[in-house]
């Protein structure tokens, strides 16, 4: 990043993630201490601050005044009171720093009627609907783990730095940005919400089986495996051919089972084949052979084991920290989620080191800033050429469209996106490819073309369209686009200012290169499916694509990093990479032998009533409960049941303070004994008290307990469902998160909204998703001057098809 960004970091937990990406884009990032701020473990303090100088806490507000006077962005965070550069007045906020491109992450967004409520991770978490989606039926739901809310919000928060940044170069404006980790969460679902618009129903909690995909964690002589039979023909004959060598494939040979919606409504049956074929082989042998098959197999590894991945290493996406007290060479966090120009890779970084108030930047001078060159949205007159299908690419293109980019999607009927063409994923009913419900959400504010690949007069059609685009996204296999023709050096030659952003699952280069990824194996390379076990249970996985979203934003970072820097370049995004990078401190956890601040982290067992209807553990004892919640420095800090048929609350107490607020309130005996009770007292109680508080809870309704409970100034939201979301939460509602387009077929359609809300440069939804080719002669014609002669001609060689 030439003329290095400045940021000055005022953020809590709920944006740590952001200030940490720019910092692995080269930012120079200044770090004010926040007074009260929660001591955070050394892996915590390494992972969250390596690469930034600390300042103390401003003597004044003049002094901090000063300090965002030297900086080109500001990135704060934390509940709406507790922020200082933010005037709230007459139901309006206001930044005191305009000059600045402000930034500011809350736990529900600045404005409506839940604006000053209080969260964590597993409060934001729940109210997003990401809680839900999570743990075993009939048990306590849980977010993934490693604060996937806050760190999403964190992402968010600086894809809006950098949006800010590129809109002041345009209007030479600072502007006040408004990031609701609610809002980031809830717009990172995959089908929760958007189930219930398409098809008036939403998924539940099933201990980590995949919806509408044929995806699981499975069980292996050692270990487990993600993997499945989704997605091409192939990757069911190919299963199969592979089980029925060994003659483990049963009856699956049978030719109605070579039937997709037969097999689909089998599912079961061919599970328990498949389950059976696996668990006696070992977890590598399983991963290794599904990628000798160019199958999507993939072994749940650990974080401990995550350095010793050939994939990752060959990379070099592993960082190193030094610092005092550690190894002369430092010790290994996870990286950054793509290779930067700056810092190059492998990434070095030094323990947070505290600088002077009077002069913190190490640059001399501020950023130089461009004149004003125009108005709109921040990427109005950027066209992307969008190569990519499913979800991880069309989510980082919606997102670009949304803040003014021109988005050229290239599809065919001869490369079917599932989204479009796979029944399950279409969630309306009687739904065709032209109004499917996933496809729709994902792909609106887009111009269609269809362009058969497959054929030469269509790559050539293509060469010609890279030469009118800003940005190439692409998420073929490593190598195609070289094969047609179009690597990013042949893409130079036709047009020397492109940006093209890869995203294949595992990157460009490496022993693995070729392998064949879905958003659960990623997951499970990644080290974050093994950490979704319950306390002496296997792991379950995720019942969406997490993974995808996360790539998808850190693909949008990607381009926006090339832009505010002026640069030209091939992007090699890793999926993995970037999951993996969601990782948080686990490795540096691994490596210190840090647990977390002390304290059981993931839960605990204890002894439940007869007929209590929380999961078992394999123990098989009916009477163990797990608790998958619990925090190392909050107790309590868990998701209790709440009156209604499977309703829960989420609950964090942050403190002495609020915990003796929480325990009054309650009027429950148990509880005012130990109201005046420290962490390490309440710890060593938490199943007392976790009993206890689910009996109270169990008797209110969610909605107004969690209401009451924020009157108090403690962190509660119900666990949201898709339903929910969409029509049951009147803080979304008031801020227009799902907002309406007229789709063709489909009729007015409610979308996931927009999650950086930008003060003096707004996003905006401008179109539904388009049909297929629905813009082709308007764009050829348009972008390459085509008239109707050529485009017939095309038509009738099957080409625009």
């Amino acid at each position: 990043m030439p003329d290095r960004l400045r940021v000055l970091d005022l953020t809590d937990e709920l944006a740590f993630n952001g200030a940490r990406l720019l910092v692995g884009l080269g930012a120079d990032v200044v770090r004010v201490e926040r007074p009260a701020a929660a001591v955070l473990s050394r892996a915590e303090t390494l992972h969250w601050h390596a690469g930034k100088r600390i300042v103390g806490v401003p003597e004044s507000a003049e002094v901090l005044d000063g300090l965002v006077e030297q900086a080109d962005v500001v990135i704060e965070s934390g509940p709406l009171e507790e922020l200082a550069g933010v005037r709230a007045g007459s139901g309006a906020v206001s930044s005191r720093w305009p000059q600045a491109v402000h930034v500011v992450v809350t736990p529900f967004g600045m404005s409506g009627p839940r604006s000053a409520w209080r969260a964590d991770d597993l409060v934001a978490a729940a109210a997003g609907g990401m809680g839900w989606l999570g743990g075993q039926p009939g048990g306590q739901p849980k977010p993934p783990p490693r604060e996937q809310a806050t760190q999403l919000a964190g992402a968010h928060a600086a894809i809006a730095a950098l949006l800010g940044v590129i809109a002041r170069d345009r209007t030479g404006r600072g502007q006040l940005i408004d990031v609701s980790v609610q809002e980031a969460v809830a717009a990172t679902l995959e089908t929760a919400a958007i189930s219930w618009i398409h098809a008036g129903r939403y998924p539940s909690r099933n201990g980590g089986v995949y919806e509408h995909v044929a995806h699981r964690v499975f069980r292996t002589a050692d270990g487990h495996v993600a993997g499945g039979y989704s997605g091409s023909d192939r990757m069911w004959t190919d299963l199969l051919a592979w089980m029925a060598e060994s003659g483990e494939a049963a009856d699956l040979t049978e030719e109605k089972w070579s039937d997709p919606v037969f097999r689909w409504r089998g599912r079961e049956h061919v599970d328990e084949i498949v389950a059976r074929f696996v668990a006696k082989r070992s977890a590598a042998s399983v991963a290794e052979e599904g990628r000798a098959r160019a199958l999507p197999w993939a072994e749940v590894a650990t974080a401990a084991r995550l350095p010793a991945n050939p994939q990752l290493v060959a990379r070099g996406f592993f960082t190193r920290i030094l610092g005092e007290g550690l190894p002369a060479d430092g010790v290994t966090d996870v990286g950054f989620p793509f290779p930067a120009a700056e810092p190059p890779r492998p990434v070095r970084l030094t323990e947070p080191r505290p600088a002077p108030i009077e002069a913190p930047w190490r640059t001399a001078h501020p950023r130089g800033r461009r004149a004003a060159t125009g108005t709109g949205r921040p990427l109005a007159g950027v066209r992307v050429l969008d190569l990519t299908w499913v979800l991880a690419g069309p989510y980082a293109t919606k997102t670009l469209a949304e803040h003014g980019a021109d988005i050229i999607k290239i599809e065919s009927r001869h490369r079917q996106d599932p989204t479009r063409f796979a029944p399950s994923m279409r969630l309306r009913p009687d739904a065709g490819f032209d109004d499917s419900g996933y496809f729709i959400n994902f792909n609106r504010g887009k111009r269609g073309v269809a362009l058969n690949l497959r054929t030469e007069p269509g790559r050539e059609v293509l060469r010609r369209l890279v030469a009118e685009c800003d940005v190439v996204i692409e998420n073929f296999s490593p190598g195609v686009l070289a094969k047609w023709g179009l690597s990013y050096d042949q893409m130079a030659e036709l047009n020397p200012g492109v940006i093209l952003v890869s995203m294949a699952g595992v990157g460009q280069s490496g022993p693995w290169r070729d392998a064949v990824t879905f958003a659960d194996t990623l997951a499970a390379m990644s080290g974050l499916t093994s950490e979704t076990a319950d306390p002496g249970e296997g792991p379950q996985g995720l019942t969406f694509g997490l993974g995808d979203m996360v790539a998808a934003n850190s693909a949008v970072l990607a381009v926006l990093d090339m832009i505010t820097a002026g640069r030209a370049g091939h992007v090699d995004l890793s999926q993995l990479e970037a999951m993996a990078a969601s990782m948080g401190p686990a490795v540096l956890e691994a490596e210190l032998g840090d647990s977390r601040a002390g304290g059981e982290v993931g839960g605990s067992r204890a002894e439940a009533e007869p007929g209590d209807s929380r999961a078992e553990g394999e123990s098989g004892d009916p009477r163990a409960v797990v608790r998958p919640n619990r925090h190392p420095r909050m107790v309590p800090h868990g998701v209790y049941p709440t009156s209604g048929d499977d309703r829960w609350l989420a609950l964090a107490v942050r403190g002495d303070e609020e915990w003796r607020r929480l325990a009054e309130h309650a009027g429950i005996p148990e509880l005012a004994a130990l109201a005046s009770a420290g962490l390490e007292e309440r710890r060593g109680r938490e199943d007392e008290i976790d009993d206890a508080l689910a009996v109270w809870c169990s008797r209110h309704d969610g909605a107004s307990l969690a209401a009451e409970l924020q009157g108090l100034g403690i962190a509660a939201a119900v666990v949201a469902t898709g339903r929910d979301l969409v029509e049951g939460d009147e803080h979304l509602a008031a801020r227009g998160f799902y907002p309406v387009l007229d789709h063709p077929i489909a009729g007015p359609v409610r979308h996931e909204g927009i999650v950086i809300r930008m003060s003096d440069t707004p996003g905006a939804l401008t179109a539904p998703a388009p049909l297929l080719g629905e813009h082709t002669d308007a764009v050829l014609k348009e972008l390459l001057g085509m008239d109707e002669e050529e485009l017939a001609r095309l038509r009738d060689a099957g080409v625009l098809e």
